[in-house]
């Protein structure tokens, strides 16, 4: 009881001038009454806007930065998917070091390999919130899925998302 009478005055001296005289007064009203405001009080202060979260803060307001492969590993998904997901850590060219995804089947990527790397998360791996640009500086694109017999499909469809050229006949 006696913690709950401090928590009140220190509310009630916090929140003095702002809340309306029927909350202040009543010593049972529990905090949670302050997040509506009065009318008034929208007049004196207004409201305020939230503030946005940078998604990708390592890019610096970047739309892509450049940096050096530091390791080279595999990673296994989130629950309910299974396929192995090739990751990296890169040093950029800011200092920072980052985690990110290489997109596509199969690649090329060594450790000091010069990469250029995007903002966009992999929601099935915690902590992965950049991609690695398939088909700039040593990144090469990626060339098509695997099949079972022995000639090798080339990409088609979403090339410039892998880094692909179009393939001459």
């Amino acid at each position: 009881m006696l913690a709950t009478l401090f928590r009140y005055r220190a509310f009630r001296k916090k929140y003095h001038g702002i809340l309306p005289r029927s909350v202040r007064a009543h010593p049972h009203l529990p905090s949670f009454h302050a997040e509506m405001p009065t009318f008034n009080q929208l007049v004196a202060h207004g409201r305020t806007q939230a503030v946005a979260k940078n998604k990708a803060p390592a890019l610096r307001a970047s739309p892509q930065k450049r940096g050096t492969v530091v390791r080279v590993y595999v990673v296994s998904p989130k629950k309910p998917n299974s396929a192995n997901r090739c990751c990296c850590r890169v040093r950029l060219t800011n200092g920072l070091v980052v985690t990110a995804y290489v997109p596509g089947e199969r690649n090329n990527i060594a450790e000091h390999a010069s990469v250029l790397v995007r903002g966009g998360r992999v929601k099935d791996l915690p902590g992965v919130r950049y991609h690695i640009i398939r088909g700039a500086l040593d990144a090469t694109g990626a060339a098509g899925p695997t099949t079972t017999s022995a000639e090798q499909i080339f990409r088609k469809k979403s090339r410039s998302k892998y880094g692909v050229a179009k393939k001459k006949n």
